[in-house]
C-alpha cells in the first residue's frame, strides 16, 4: 500500500486498529465477489463485513463544504466513514486515476480527519487496488 504524508503526528494506534479491519474486510469481499462487479455491489458487502465484525461506520455519508465562512450542502458524499476514524472510496475501476487520490485527501482536509482508504476492486490482487492515505 502506497502511503502519502503530510503530517508527521503518528496516526492513534486505535485509528491504525481500525485500518487494518477494513483492509482485511476488503480482502475478503474480494476473494469472495473477485473484479467486474459496481462499486455500489462492493460498498455493500464491505459495510455487510464490518457488521459482521461488529465495526461502527456510515456510508454514503452527507458532509457539508464551509466556504467563505458559510456551511453550505455541496453534494459531498463519503462511501464510508468507519469509526468515524477512516475515511473509504470505493472504486471499481480499469485505471487508478490521480484525481481519485485528491479528491480522498480534499475529503481527509475538509472533513479534519487524517486517514483514508481508497481502494479500488476491479484488480486482480486487491493488494494492488488499496492506497493509504494520511494527511
Amino acid at each position: 500500500m502506497k502511503e502519502k504524508n503530510t503530517n508527521f503526528d503518528p496516526i492513534p494506534d486505535e485509528t491504525e486498529k481500525v485500518t487494518k479491519v477494513v483492509v482485511d474486510a476488503a480482502y475478503r469481499v474480494h476473494s469472495q465477489l473477485g473484479p467486474g462487479l459496481l462499486e455500489s455491489v462492493y460498498e455493500t458487502c464491505l459495510c455487510h463485513e464490518l457488521k459482521q465484525r461488529g465495526v461502527p461506520f456510515q456510508s454514503q455519508v452527507a458532509w457539508p463544504v464551509i466556504y467563505d465562512g458559510v456551511r453550505l450542502d455541496a453534494g459531498l458524499r463519503l462511501d464510508l466513514l468507519v469509526d468515524n476514524s477512516v475515511i473509504v472510496e470505493i472504486k471499481a475501476v480499469e485505471k487508478m486515476n490521480p484525481l481519485f487520490e485528491a479528491q480522498l485527501l480534499t475529503y481527509l482536509k475538509l472533513t479534519g480527519h487524517r486517514l483514508g482508504l481508497l481502494i479500488n476492486f476491479n484488480v486482480s490482487r486487491i493488494a494492488d487496488g488499496i492506497r493509504r492515505i494520511v494527511k
